[in-house]
């Protein structure tokens, strides 16, 4: 979606809050990579109505912001917008950045010229300024991205003429500029006087300003001095008093920036704010939250159904951007906590929902490309320092009990934090964790919640949502047999022509164990809205479970793969034998299973957990 389609949607009452956004900026590492991934994939739960990625020309810089645009729109549901440099780009070079934002559905550049060569020499590439970047865009595309372009309040280092960079302003936007975002700047009154500048001089596209939250003393001084802006008097004597102290810093500079953006606001020049983070997410989160525009615990204090506008949280999962998939209505449970796995496998499909999971009729039946170097989205390094070296079970039934208590942000089959939807469950997954059961995925029933409920809510409003119980888990072999006798005998208390509880278990060579028909699509997630026919947007099914069987075991092998003998010395940290044979035992001894209580009427949340008790 457009930017100025998103502000207008969202400020359409004029008591409306203010809006933000974030800006990101392509890492240097490819663990730099993964680390922001996870950054923006928690910071999507602010509800920013866009991020935009920088943009760093040349090599393997250019290519990983197309690659971050298709993520952050096809995998992370994240309005994007990516910078575009013309100073010393080729044609070819722009107009591949263009196609590639263009195919993942990113409809929002930036367009910039671009700094000129360190060296001092004339820069070169077809395009000379900004204004010819953008004629070529709406040459080539029409009316299909929403042009942004920059501002500078407080002048250029090539330009410090502010008037003169008003006209070059003016210029953009007569090119086909469609919103403008500002250099950052502290002095609000400069801003502010500049901005009556801009309308008078019949510059109409908004006005986003460049907010720069305030860290650590020093950051804020080489970033001042960097972009040669203002700071006045008074902002800057306030932080000297506290120089020495960067935690007393961030807090002031907290209140600072966020007193500059209420101005801002309340000058009627402004109603979105954004944010260059840095890639760091605190400094940000504590201005929003000063704002009120989130509470304390990271949420959205105004939701969009809020602003006027319908929620976009229209499945149950994280909407994809990418026109591919824009029509994708159906997903298996077990990829819930691996998204960025469940996209790269099923990238080539080209119909949704048609080409999905449970439509044996469909050519993409059962053809899941499975990458092994996406099994452990982490460096080996990085896995160490998060997982550690297992010496045994209880080491790693350690690591379960910790990521399900908050203290761990991540496990190999769960690319984020646990969701709150668990809440209800918690201690009910700690004992079985503790037990030696490794559960990897579950959710508790819910019977008709409204659909704008702020844990289990999703699709349109005044609707109903429904969900059965799931749990998923590695358990050892000699558990199984017990485990699906104490399943028999529960379904046959229930005394129904039906399964209360139905499931599978595999183990790594494929030997599976089901009271599941072969064609069986259990649908878990159900939701019934008004004008609309039953929604079933999550299932679980047999084909679509055997696929994900041989991911989840691999991920034990590719884990246990970081610790093998490696010929280069760099690799010694990560040699041991015995975390090796820690990870092999549990691939070879432990079988997966997942378990639905379909009667999410009577009893919930209670049925599975009791299977348990009589297992030891």
């Amino acid at each position: 979606m457009k930017i100025t389609e998103k502000l207008s949607s969202a400020h359409r009452r004029e008591d409306a809050p203010p809006t933000f956004s974030f800006e990101f900026f392509t890492p240097k590492t490819a663990q730099g990579v993964q680390n922001l991934y996870d950054r923006m994939d928690r910071m999507y739960n602010l509800s920013p109505q866009f991020i935009d990625i920088t943009w760093n020309a040349g090599g393997r810089s250019s290519n990983l912001t197309c690659e971050m645009i298709n993520t952050a729109q096809t995998v992370l549901g994240l309005e994007t917008c990516m910078h575009l440099t013309c100073t010393n780009m080729t044609l070819e070079v722009i107009d591949e950045a263009l196609k590639s934002a263009y195919d993942s559905g990113c409809q929002n550049i930036l367009a910039l010229r671009g700094d000129p060569p360190l060296d001092g020499s004339e820069s070169t590439g077809c395009f000379r300024y900004a204004k010819d970047l953008i004629k070529h865009i709406k040459e080539k595309y029409g009316d299909h991205f929403c042009i942004g372009v920059a501002a500078y309040p407080e002048g250029h280092p090539d330009e410090p003429d502010v008037d003169r960079l008003i006209e070059i302003l003016k210029e953009k936007q007569d090119a086909g500029g469609d919103f403008m975002i500002t250099q950052m700047f502290y002095d609000v009154e400069q801003f502010i006087t500049w901005c009556k500048k801009v309308r008078d001089y019949g510059i109409t596209i908004p006005i986003i300003p460049g907010i720069m939250p305030i860290s650590t003393y020093a950051s804020f001084s080489r970033r001042a001095k960097w972009c040669q802006i203002n700071v006045p008097s008074w902002f800057q004597k306030q932080l000297d008093a506290s120089k020495d102290d960067d935690s007393e810093v961030r807090c002031l500079g907290t209140q600072l920036v966020a007193d500059m953006c209420l101005k801002l606001v309340e000058s009627g020049y402004v109603n979105h704010l954004h944010f260059y983070t840095m890639n760091l997410e605190k400094s940000t989160i504590m201005v929003l939250e000063k704002l009120q525009l989130i509470d304390t615990h990271n949420q959205p204090v105004a939701s969009v159904r809020d602003c006027g506008v319908e929620s976009q949280v229209t499945v149950p999962w994280r909407r994809s951007l990418n026109p591919t998939r824009v029509n994708e209505s159906i997903r298996p449970i077990f990829w819930s906590n691996r998204k960025f796995t469940y996209i790269s496998r099923t990238s080539n499909w080209d119909e949704f929902p048609n080409g999905r999971w449970g439509d044996s009729r469909s050519p993409a039946f059962g053809e899941v490309d499975l990458c092994d170097g996406d099994l452990i989205r982490h460096s080996p390094k990085r896995a160490v320092e998060l997982w550690g070296k297992p010496q045994s079970i209880d080491d790693v039934i350690d690591l379960f009990v910790r990521y399900l208590q908050g203290n761990l942000s991540s496990l190999p089959w769960s690319d984020g934090e646990t969701s709150k939807e668990i809440n209800v469950l918690l201690d009910d997954l700690l004992a079985l964790n503790r037990q030696g059961i490794l559960t990897i995925n579950s959710q508790p029933c819910v019977n008709g919640l409204p659909s704008n409920h702020n844990v289990h809510g999703w699709g349109p409003s005044n609707g109903f949502v429904y969900q059965k119980q799931y749990l998923e888990f590695f358990i050892p072999a000699k558990f199984l047999t017990k485990l699906i006798s104490n399943i028999e005998e529960l379904n046959k208390s229930y005394s129904s022509n039906f399964n209360t509880l139905t499931f599978y278990a595999v183990n790594a060579q494929g030997e599976l164990i089901t009271n599941s028909k072969e064609d069986d699509i259990n649908a878990v997630t159900w939701g019934i809205f008004p004008g609309k026919e039953v929604v079933q947007p999550t299932i679980v099914e047999r084909c679509s479970f055997l696929a994900w069987k041989d991911e989840a075991f691999r991920v034990f092998k590719a884990w246990s793969s970081l610790f093998k003998d490696q010929d280069q010395d760099e690799f010694e940290v990560l040699r041991d034998s015995k975390t090796r044979a820690v990870l092999d035992k549990l691939h070879d001894e432990y079988f997966l299973v997942n378990i639905v209580d379909n009667n999410y009427v009577q009893n919930p949340n209670v049925k599975i957990f009791d299977l348990f008790k009589t297992l030891h």
